[in-house]
């Protein structure tokens, strides 16, 4: 077995306020907690040597294995089959209830053979603090305890227990019809361990978490094409969301490289205000009111908050919790999936001025109107507050939508955003009748409008482009259409669109951009970014061009890994690249889907 599996190779369990990725072959190679955000428990995918991890698999030389979800839930089953039988490992975390954040959080594994005889392996090496703390161990052949300064760990196991160091391992040989169980109990330090596990009871709570997440899919009133596709990206979306607050992560990762042995490896376990406020609108479209007013509520909170960088209303980024502070640094002692140094803790991008984030912010507000006020007399107030701020602030350089640390630079899509921003913000008074200087933001909004169709217009390329002056296309401009800035089908976008199709565009996967062309202070490449892929089947269906958007989103899926998840993006040889799985990409996939299928929809109406 290779010492990192490809990225790709991992199905996604999770609580609703942490997540573990579980290989193809039964390791659980990464897992944090008690919150997304927190310090690793196992981390191989880092570091294979250091990072710990929790395998639990055949002892089998040969064989084939499969992975699958249990359908529309977020339980895991990987499958093993040899000559000697057929084993199943079934992975899945009990969903804490309600919204309140604990500090017990469970991994719960059962080996099972359906045919023949398996001989199961385990093998059990936390690593707390990012592999910093060390631990002792308490053992007895049922129980095993893991002593670290800042937690404790119980390991509780039908298959009896052994004493590796540290560590501990075991086997057992499960005829046809067998199980075993083990729960992992991550707790405070000195909790005690929940009451003994008996398989019968584990069972029975596994079908209690596959009745949540398949009544909670339910609810969604998507009836188009491709249901499967988009439910699976909602139960990632959801998967991924900080349920105490309603705060949806970046992704459940940190570290994994947007180019293999380079230095473009990002912790994204925290909440983007722009991808928040964009999957507002996605979670109305399958009718998941109650998570989209939610996070609704955590923005308005921020706004009032107003704990911006630089007496600025928003920064770009928080912890799950609304805490700005995100502090980076290097793990030095990790040494990276596959090699890929330097791995990074925590964000320095969160200091960054990146305007379009109060674009998106007034969009996803906006979109939201239908769940209610949102923010009432006082939050309204709020918004005014940061619209009359961004009126004396928009004319200005920023790092831009994808974090580059190459020095601000007038970036096209920062105004059409701020542009976005006004315009969501004039509509917002008009239908709720709000006292707003309304003059002083139409005059921004018009000033935006002109600024960028002058100054961010390319004659030669006969395109909008990255930042005035240059001549770099850029994807993130595929989202100008969808809000309203230019018209899908006016010459002018449709030029733009041609451009990018010539330069961004490999076999339907879209660039974000091209970094030699436009230096952002970062060594080597990356591959196609899938969310930009999304965004393009979203914009070709709105220029009419519906046979090419569907035959974009189709292939598309083929580059889905084997339990339909997505990473960040899809490399040269169709591997996927970076964090995973990442929110944004799903949230992309359910905005492309529900645009083609209304448009496939209208297009096969039978007239009255």
């Amino acid at each position: 077995m290779d010492r990192y599996p490809p990225i790709a190779d991992h199905g996604l369990i999770g609580d609703l306020q942490t997540a573990a990725l579980v290989s193809s072959h039964g390791v659980i190679d990464w897992f944090a907690a008690p919150r997304f955000d927190s310090p690793s428990v196992f981390a191989a995918l880092l570091d294979h040597d250091g990072g710990g991890y929790f395998l639990l698999a055949p002892d089998h030389p040969e064989g084939t294995w499969k992975q699958l979800y249990y359908p529309d839930t977020a339980v895991l089953v990987t499958r093993f089959m040899s000559p000697d039988g057929v084993g199943e490992i079934i992975d899945y975390m009990p969903v804490q209830p309600g919204t309140q954040a604990t500090d017990r959080h469970q991994l719960v594994r059962v080996a099972r053979t359906v045919r023949g005889t398996v001989r199961f392996e385990l093998a059990c090496r936390p690593r707390f603090d990012y592999a910093r703390a060390d631990h002792r161990l308490d053992l007895t052949p049922e129980r095993a305890t893991f002593h670290a300064p800042g937690a404790t760990a119980h390991l509780q196991s039908d298959i009896p227990l052994e004493q590796d160091g540290n560590d501990v391992r075991g086997a057992r040989t499960l005829n046809a019809g067998e199980a075993a169980a083990m729960v992992f109990t991550m707790c405070p330090p000195g909790g005690e361990a929940p009451p003994p596990t008996t398989i019968e009871g584990v069972t029975e709570a596994i079908f209690e978490n596959i009745d949540f997440w398949q009544l909670w899919v339910r609810t969604s009133r998507y009836r188009g094409r491709w249901t499967d596709t988009v439910y699976r990206s909602a139960i990632t979306l959801k998967l991924l969301t900080y349920a105490p607050t309603g705060a949806p992560v970046a992704a459940a990762t940190m570290g994994l490289p947007e180019q293999v042995g380079g230095e473009r490896n990002w912790d994204y376990r925290y909440t983007w205000v722009r991808d928040g406020s964009l999957s507002i609108r996605a979670l109305l479209d399958l009718g998941f009111v109650e998570e989209a007013t939610h996070f609704i509520r955590w923005l308005g909170d921020r706004l009032h908050a107003h704990e911006g960088p630089d007496d600025e209303p928003l920064q770009i980024m928080y912890r799950v919790d609304g805490d700005p502070h995100l502090t980076e640094e290097i793990l030095e002692h990790f040494e990276g999936y596959r090699g890929s140094y330097p791995v990074r803790a925590g964000n320095a991008a969160s200091d960054q001025l990146q305007l379009d984030i109060y674009g998106e912010a007034l969009y996803g507000l906006a979109e939201g109107r239908e769940v209610g006020e949102h923010a009432g007399y006082h939050g309204w107030k709020g918004l005014a507050a940061t619209l009359d701020w961004l009126a004396d602030s928009w004319d200005r350089p920023d790092e831009g939508i994808w974090e580059t640390r190459g020095g601000r630079k007038d970036f096209t899509y920062s105004r059409v955003m701020c542009w976005t921003a006004f315009d969501r913000g004039l509509k917002l008074a008009a239908e709720f009748s709000r006292p707003a200087d309304t003059a002083r933001w139409t005059r921004a909004r018009d000033e935006i409008l002109e600024q960028v169709m002058e100054r961010g217009w390319n004659e030669k390329e006969q395109a909008l482009v990255q930042y005035y002056g240059g001549d770099v296309l850029d994807a993130s401009l595929l989202l100008a259409p969808r809000v309203g800035f230019i018209s899908p089908r006016s010459p002018g976008w449709l030029t733009t669109l041609d451009a990018m199709d010539r330069v961004l565009v490999s076999d339907s996967l879209v660039y974000r951009y091209d970094p030699q062309a436009s230096p952002d202070g970062l060594r080597g490449s990356e591959g196609t970014f899938s969310l930009c892929t999304f965004l393009y089947v979203d914009a070709l269906v709105r220029a009419g061009r519906l046979a090419e958007a569907r035959y974009a989103f189709e292939k598309m899926q083929t580059y889905a890994n084997h339990v339909g998840l997505f990473a960040e993006e899809i490399g040269p040889s169709g591997e996927q690249l970076g964090n995973f799985p990442q929110a944004f990409t799903h949230l992309s996939l359910i905005m492309a889907a529900t645009t083609l299928n209304e448009a496939l929809d209208r297009l096969w109406r039978t007239p009255d």
